[in-house]
């Protein structure tokens, strides 16, 4: 009887590893990645409010010598400085022209920017819907330069009969009140122009919004027998309330920082005047820093620094604005 040797074993060869083992060491490197990943999150956020701060001390840093300095002193300085005025009497009216820029801007782009997102989104085919988002996105590429160009050009001159037209027999209301400008270089014709601008940003952002409303919404409004522009009041609309805010403010900052549409179209003034269709009353902080900066030095460059931390000041606000009205409103969005 004959018997079969067994291999030899091989005494320095490790066991193979069970399962569990390979299962733990696949988790170790999956939580591994996702330690890396959160602080890579972790330092982007930092990032951006390093980067935050730093512009803010620069600007306060800059600005200082002009906060501080007396009105003889930055009326020798600066050009345009008038006598006997502080420097936030003096600030005052660049502010004010921004503002009205900005929210005359906002007035007539929120409503056709909501409007065609709502018709890209809920009543568009698909292949028109497709084409107007390219071309909205299309009209967030020109540069500003050519906007002013057109508005200057083209707009202005278009736009003068209808200004006439206002004044004429909407003369009592103070917004139309004074004398139009024969050019149309006023400030109701550069936010025209910004409307322009900041549509394809309230357009675009809105139109995603309106997009992610839930489709269980949609036809539960419909199966009750609504027709489709209830549906869009009752269950789009609620839904993206708080996106159609973001694009607003989004659009907003754009209008507040736009520089040079402003610049090639707007007749400057330094008043607090409420007439809109009148030339040479408003002038705006963006405008006003790129017309006097090349010129400027010494004192009268912090004087154009601290315009500057004044605007900062006013698009922080607006965001922090922004901000408190979305998280008012979440709860009553639908996102929930």
């Amino acid at each position: 009887m004959t018997t079969t040797d067994s291999p030899p074993v091989d005494e320095a060869s490790p066991p193979p590893r069970p399962r569990a083992t390979r299962r733990r060491s696949t988790g170790d490197t999956e939580r591994g990645f996702s330690r890396v990943f959160r602080w890579i999150a972790i330092g982007a956020g930092a990032t951006i409010l390093a980067m935050l701060a730093a512009v803010a001390l620069f600007l306060l840093f800059r600005a200082w010598p002009a906060l501080t300095a007396g009105q003889a002193e930055l009326a020798e300085a600066v050009p345009r400085y008038p006598d006997d005025t502080s420097f936030f009497q003096y600030v005052g009216p660049l502010v004010f022209g921004t503002l009205l820029a900005a929210v005359i801007a906002l007035a007539l782009a929120t409503p056709v920017a909501m409007g065609i997102a709502l018709f890209i989104s809920h009543y568009a085919p698909r292949r028109l819907a497709q084409l107007l988002g390219y071309l909205v996105d299309l009209l967030a590429a020109i540069p500003s330069v050519i906007y002013g160009l057109w508005g200057f050009l083209v707009l202005a001159p278009v736009l003068k009969p209808l200004w006439d037209w206002l004044n004429a027999y909407l003369g009592w209301i103070p917004l139309f009140a004074g004398e139009v400008s024969t050019t149309s270089k006023s400030i109701a014709t550069v936010g025209v122009v910004l409307a322009v601008m900041i549509l394809p940003i309230i357009t675009a952002v809105s139109r995603e919004v309106f997009l992610q409303t839930p489709k269980l919404h949609e036809e539960a409004a419909l199966a009750l027998g609504a027709t489709r522009w209830e549906m869009v009041r009752t269950a789009v609309l609620p839904f993206g309330r708080s996106g159609v805010v973001s694009a607003a403010m989004l659009g907003l900052g754009r209008a507040l920082g736009e520089t040079m549409a402003v610049l090639m179209i707007l007749s400057p003034g330094f008043t607090y005047s409420s007439h809109i269709l009148e030339a040479a009353k408003h002038q705006t902080i963006a405008a006003y820093i790129a017309l006097d900066f090349p010129e400027a030095s010494g004192l009268a460059v912090n004087a154009l620094i601290a315009t500057g931390l004044a605007l900062f000041v006013i698009t922080l606000a607006v965001n922090v604005f922004a901000r408190w009205i979305i998280a008012r409103r979440k709860e009553f969005s639908g996102a929930n």
